[in-house]
């Protein structure tokens, strides 16, 4: 029997099991929910797998953590959610159809996560093969990221269980920069004499037409949030504005930088200061090439069909992995659509077929040269 085989005859306990795991809603900062839903990842491995995971809190935040030999594969992804308390009461009926799982996180990226576990059970739990769980990467890793990296770097290529939209594995993922640009001026009185101020609203709308100026062929730089002023007849004395920028490469990302620290005032007497930075190190799309060609392979090995690499703007965590230089695959999780959008859905015919395929990867990444 076949890996493909195998897996293909658990799709059913699979499909319940993701569904289960939905059912535990997991927002981000819900620090007892996420609890909750590491407690019931946790026990689904440790069944799994016949060894239980390391439990590491960092800031009340929990992660699990399968520690892989060192030079082996770690697989990667999160139990957070972007979808607060309550959304399944309201998320549209049924949960699951006869082709489909949808239900908040089923895509991004909670089938993901147990097609990992299953990948790694059908290899019978191998000693280089580890798997690290977070549940703060829909905010950006914050306390997570020491962890992260940590654990990639003792790994020899890390395989990230994020979705797919169309089965495509992503080779590189755009770097992410954050900033808030902060505008001081003057206040005074709009109708008596507002020749005595210095309007901080129009300063911003100077630095958020440089700002996006800076954005060119791969690199976006997007001016988003903005506010201004108190009062509807007062001159604003004080106003900001976030800026979401994405680059291609590390060398795009820092001279970004530079020119967001050097921002300078348009009028006289404003003021401008600038907080933020990069968030995540872009993951250049050269850094994988070795494991697409050993994805690909085992993918026609197993008899499924050609896998396409795409590069994209978003980001996950394996920005970090492949950051600090350890090859790093991904989108190798669920099949389906919509994150972060109600509707979102897992195909449950790619359950298996995603498993097997990284369960593949990792036997090929483990086999003596």
């Amino acid at each position: 029997m076949t890996l493909l085989d195998e897996l293909t005859a658990r799709t059913e306990e699979m499909a319940r099991v993701t569904l289960d795991l939905c059912l535990v809603e997991s927002p981000s900062e819900d620090f007892g929910r996420l609890a909750e839903v590491a407690e019931h990842t946790a026990e689904l491995g440790t069944r799994l797998l016949g060894r239980a995971p390391e439990w590491i809190t960092e800031q009340d935040r929990p992660a699990l953590y399968w520690e892989p030999a060192p030079g082996g594969v770690l697989l990667l992804g999160h139990l957070d959610t972007v979808w607060p308390i309550g959304t399944l009461a309201r998320w549209p009926k049924p949960l699951r159809t006869r082709t489909t799982l949808s239900c908040p996180g089923v895509f991004d990226m909670k089938a993901g996560v147990v097609q990992g576990l299953y990948a790694m059970a059908a290899l019978g739990s191998p000693a280089g093969c580890g798997m690290l769980l977070t549940t703060d990467e829909e905010i950006g890793s914050p306390v997570s990221r020491p962890l992260i990296e940590k654990a990639a770097a003792r790994a020899g290529a890390v395989l990230v269980l994020e979705a797919s939209a169309d089965g495509a594995l992503k080779t590189g993922r755009k770097g992410v920069s954050r900033y808030v640009v902060r505008v001081s001026g003057r206040a005074a009185h709009a109708g008596l004499e507002p020749e005595k101020g210095v309007n901080a609203f129009l300063e911003l709308a100077e630095q958020a037409r440089i700002v996006a100026s800076f954005g060119s062929g791969g690199l976006t730089v997007t001016p988003t949030l903005a506010a201004a002023g108190t009062t509807t007849n007062t001159v604003p004395a004080e106003a900001h504005f976030h800026v979401d920028a994405r680059a291609t490469t590390r060398a795009e990302q820092d001279a970004l930088h530079a020119r967001m620290a050097a921002l300078s005032p348009v009028l006289p007497s404003a003021l401008v200061a600038v907080d933020g930075g990069p968030n995540r190190p872009p993951m250049e799309a050269g850094q994988a090439q070795h494991l697409l060609d050993l994805a690909r392979a085992t993918a026609r090995d197993l008899g499924l069909g050609d896998i396409r690499a795409v590069s994209v703007g978003g980001a996950s965590d394996g920005n970090f992995t492949a950051g600090i230089g350890i090859p790093t695959l991904d989108g190798l999780g669920a099949v389906g659509a919509h994150p972060h959008a109600e509707g979102e859905y897992a195909v449950i015919a790619e359950l298996p077929r995603r498993a097997a395929l990284v369960a593949g990867l990792v036997a090929r990444l483990l086999s003596p040269v």
